[in-house]
């Protein structure tokens, strides 16, 4: 058993890569949602005017949800099999993201929310393991950090479909209803293109479903693991509770899950509180108008996916510790430098300093969960991948429903300045405690 897996993490499936930008192209969907309802906030509260906590816990719901599926899915996708989460979760979606168009006020939609935020916690958690076990190492690590990418683009589809209804004038109460439903149709479109996948071959192989296991193995790597038996054996399975002492017993696996963890928390804290209300920000500041924000931030995410996509290729040459470390560091000294530009009045340094914390946000956001999911066997490998992912969505619906309040209560430079403690968090992490496991291979 051991030797089939070692076998298929070190050859090329030839249509792994595929596979991995199937998996990847969720986080488009969860960036539109995300970004889209940052955006629309405004025309929310300009129709039911509530109060600062529920416009937070509206725009906070699906990270709310997003923490139960992180975990559920993750262990479902240990216990039942990868193929299966991910269809449901396209298929659960599509549902409440739809459904977020016909709610009739703000209780309905956080309550929609909260649901909706299930199936995309739970698909982060299973496409990475689909991603660790298609793509061999090395490539697999590219392929993992590539999900900023993805995030950029989403949030840029979504700012141009707002710019759109916006140049129509359309009502503000149809712009927020049909951006929000929209978000069906890309998760559709990837629902309809993984259709096909089939489940991967390790985890049968980890089941002892070996007769299946060489069938996908023939489909995916053109290789038939003859030596393996041609009935299914039994297989006696792990506890989802021995995942963290597995995790513990090797120094290297440790440190290297203790960082990706503390960077998921620095990232999703980082982003969740400055980068998600920049579009709050820039109209709050007098930056510009409505539309005029919307173009300059869909300026800002466009050079973001150029961060995005740069820095998986960076990786094989500086490693992840060197990305992590490059990345934190961009964004603190950004945040610093944006906190003094509000608190002085040079609001036109805002939209620059953005630019530089985005694209070093890209950077140090790319590797946690792709560090994390490398780092755990298969047979926990969904349950490493969600409980990482935890620790991106605990502190992104802490600090987004709470971050108006905050605003309200210390000011918005101010406000600023405290979100720079997220990176240097990060960037102490992985100066002291991240070893480089860019390569690494313990399945």
């Amino acid at each position: 058993m051991d030797r089939a897996v070692k076998h298929l993490v070190t050859h090329h499936s030839p249509n792994g890569t595929r596979v991995g930008w199937l998996m990847i192209a969720s986080i488009l969907v969860e960036a539109w949602d995300l970004y889209s309802i940052a955006f629309v906030l405004i025309f929310l509260r300009e129709q039911f005017h509530p109060s600062p906590a529920l416009l937070g816990l509206a725009g906070a719901g699906t990270q709310g949800g997003a923490i139960i599926g992180s975990l559920v899915g993750g262990w479902l996708s240990d216990r039942i099999g990868r193929r299966a989460i991910f269809l449901s979760t396209m298929v659960m979606f599509i549902v409440f993201a739809l459904a977020q168009a016909f709610v009739p006020d703000m209780i309905w939609l956080v309550v929609i929310r909260l649901i909706l935020g299930i199936p995309l916690g739970s698909d982060i958690s299973n496409g990475y393991t689909y991603i660790m076990e298609f793509l061999p190492k090395g490539e697999r690590e590219i392929m993992g950090n590539r999900w900023q990418f993805m995030f950029a683009v989403g949030e840029v589809f979504a700012l141009a479909l707002i710019a759109v209804l916006l140049a129509f004038s359309l009502p503000h109460w149809l712009v927020w209803r049909l951006t929000l439903g929209f978000g069906a149709v890309p998760a559709a479109i990837i629902f309809a293109l993984r259709y096909n996948l089939p489940e991967t071959a390790i985890w049968l192989i980890r089941r002892g479903r070996f007769p299946e296991a060489k069938l996908v193995s023939v489909q995916m790597y053109n290789d038939a693991l003859d030596f393996l038996p041609d009935q299914d054996v039994a297989i006696p399975q792990p506890r989802a509770r021995d995942f963290l002492k597995h995790i513990w017993r090797d120094p290297i696996r440790r440190r290297a899950t203790l960082f990706g963890w503390i960077s998921c928390f620095a990232q999703g804290s980082e982003f969740s509180t400055f980068a998600f209300y920049i579009p709050v920000l820039f109209v709050l500041v007098g930056v510009s108008s409505v539309m005029g924000t919307d173009l300059v931030t869909m300026v800002l995410y466009i050079i973001a996916a150029i961060s995005g996509w740069v820095g998986p290729l960076i990786t094989p040459r500086i490693g992840q510790r060197g990305l992590s470390i490059a990345g934190f560091g961009i964004v603190l000294v950004s945040l610093l430098v944006a906190g003094y530009a509000i608190k002085s009045g040079h609001t036109m340094i805002l939209p620059f300093a953005a630019a530089v914390m985005l694209w070093g946000h890209y950077w140090d956001a790319e590797n946690g969960i792709t560090i994390a999911s490398m780092m755990a066997r298969p047979e926990y490998r969904g349950v490493a991948s969600g409980f990482a992912y935890i620790f991106v969505k605990l502190p992104s619906f802490l600090a987004i429903f709470l971050f108006p309040v905050l605003f309200s209560a210390i000011g918005h430079g101010n406000a600023t300045l405290f979100v720079a403690i997220f990176p240097l968090i990060g960037l102490l992490a992985a100066l002291f405690l991240l070893p480089e496991v860019y390569g690494y291979d313990d399945d």
